[in-house]
């Protein structure tokens, strides 16, 4: 059976016009993506590519020019369906005189969570983000770090299905980075869809199985990370143009010789050489998408 849809965008389109309603700034063209129920999920682009749009749009803080933006089978614009949705933006506009437990409180009585419930609920995602030892400092004494990941723990005060991640490693340290990623794929492990924007490419590799490319608001790739990445014209044995027979005739020989094949396959790429490879084929071919193996999931 095929994975539930949780988001899907048809067409899904955006021009920012001036103030006497000429065009402007064309954000987003056509955008037709899916994202499915369990998945994370990578939106990656330069600046200006149509990202935050997307999100915005998804969230229903914009309304679309064409198109639609659908999140559990609803019409974005349907803001009940914020309930089902955790949202990190890439700065945390959070009350800076409040500790942990206060900030958590706050966002839980916006949601009428019962007081029991609440606190259950502040106590396991403070020790989820490792913040127990400073969870009574006022939040004008954290770290970027810290504050990042209060930031994680308040989107996801709700319990959400959806979790929506916008930089999620900003400004974060190497040790505090790797555990951000860490905590991105335990709420995979917990079942959650997860839809991260990001500029570090390294990390999106790491943690995503499938991510879209957007360079000026147009699609240019998506697919499977593993598929994007692999070079399937080369093996392991940096050997190019061998036929199947020639590779079984390879393997006999290893094992004639007392040979134990570790691994036969394609290697791959990094996501950085095949992001900045898009990105250059999209400046030679404006308004072509770049169509690649990666869609084959």
């Amino acid at each position: 059976m095929q994975p539930e849809v949780i988001i899907e965008t048809r067409s899904l389109s955006k021009v920012y016009r001036d103030f006497w309603g000429r065009q402007k700034v064309r954000a987003l063209k056509s955008l037709d993506m899916e994202v499915r129920r369990g998945e994370i999920f990578g939106l990656l682009g330069p600046n200006g590519s149509g990202k935050s749009t997307t999100i915005k749009l998804i969230l229903g803080l914009l309304f679309p020019t064409s198109g639609q933006a659908l999140v559990f089978g609803q019409d974005a614009r349907e803001v009940t369906k914020n309930q089902r949705i955790g949202y990190l933006p890439e700065e945390s506009y959070l009350y800076k005189f409040l500790n942990a437990e206060e900030t958590l409180d706050f966002y839980g009585r916006l949601f009428n969570m019962p007081r029991a419930v609440r606190r259950q609920r502040i106590a396991d995602l403070i020790e989820m983000v490792g913040l127990n030892w400073a969870k009574r400092r006022q939040l004008k004494e954290y770290s970027k770090g810290m504050t990042r990941r209060i930031g994680l723990a308040q989107a996801l005060i709700n319990d959400p299905e959806l979790i929506l991640l916008d930089e999620p490693t900003t400004g974060l340290d190497p040790i505090g980075t790797r555990e951000m990623k860490d905590l991105i794929i335990k709420l995979k492990e917990q079942g959650k869809t997860v839809l991260m924007c990001s500029h570090l490419l390294a990390d999106v590799q790491d943690v995503c199985d499938r991510i879209a490319i957007l360079y000026q608001g147009e699609l240019k790739e998506m697919g499977r990370v593993d598929n994007l990445l692999k070079v399937r014209d080369v093996t392991e044995i940096r050997a190019t143009g061998l036929t199947p027979l020639a590779q079984e005739e390879i393997r006999l020989a290893i094992e004639r010789n007392n040979g134990h094949i570790l691994n036969m396959d394609n290697p791959t790429t990094t996501l950085e050489d095949l992001f900045l490879k898009i990105i250059r084929e999209s400046e030679e071919h404006p308004g072509r998408r770049v169509r690649g193996v990666g869609e084959r999931t």
